[in-house]
């Protein structure tokens, strides 16, 4: 497969999410000129974005808004129902582990582990919350897929290590570290500092 851009990946994450509300409010075709208006960027940006992956539409006439969300779907393997483990169970942890949209979009979390002996236990929805001495076993026990990081930097790069060896093939990292994996699993960083001094930079700016 071609070599696809993070920032192309993440436009089509927007396309998606624009052709939700506009299946939602009824339309049945929808103009790049209009996928463009509302998502902050060119017409021919988004014809560009869709024909990495092919062919869609028809001149003159637009997009099917049911077709195209169940293509951009399947490029972006929504189609599949993903099981999640989350590694950290304090307060950012509980805020991911609430997020509905997780379950919505097929992602589904499945295992919580944490360090802690006193949340090790508690229940958290439906889940106990499972010591991080049983990652290895209940990863493989769980056919686990990926694992969402939320804990402290210093112990970020250990827990990987033995999600990978576990089977974990992808890792959505909030730790402010620098990871390691092999070659064959995905690794995301999410650091919110960085975010943070790029919206102080435009500020500043102006």
């Amino acid at each position: 497969m071609k070599k696809i851009s993070e920032s192309a990946v993440r436009r089509l994450s927007l396309y998606l999410r624009l052709l939700q509300e506009a299946d939602a409010a009824g339309a049945e075709t929808i103009s790049s000129g209009e996928l463009a208006e509302r998502g902050g960027t060119t017409s021919a940006q988004v014809r560009k974005d869709l024909s990495l992956f092919g062919s869609f539409g028809k001149r003159g006439l637009g997009y099917s808004v049911q077709e195209l969300l169940s293509r951009i779907r399947s490029i972006l393997g929504l189609q599949s129902s993903w099981r999640v483990a989350l590694v950290g169970a304090g307060k950012l942890g509980s805020a991911l582990f609430s997020y509905r949209d997780f379950e919505a979009r097929g992602f589904h979390i499945r295992a919580v582990f944490d360090s802690d002996a006193r949340k090790v236990g508690t229940k958290w929805g439906g889940l106990n919350i499972r010591a991080d001495e049983e990652i290895d076993a209940l990863v493989r026990a769980e056919a686990i897929d990926m694992a969402i990081l939320a804990v402290p930097a210093d112990a970020a790069q250990q827990v990987v290590d033995r999600l990978v060896k576990a089977g974990v093939r992808g890792i959505l990292n909030f730790a402010p570290a620098r990871l390691k994996v092999p070659r064959g699993v995905a690794l995301k960083n999410v650091d919110v500092t960085l975010e943070l001094e790029g919206l102080s930079f435009a500020l500043n700016s102006r």
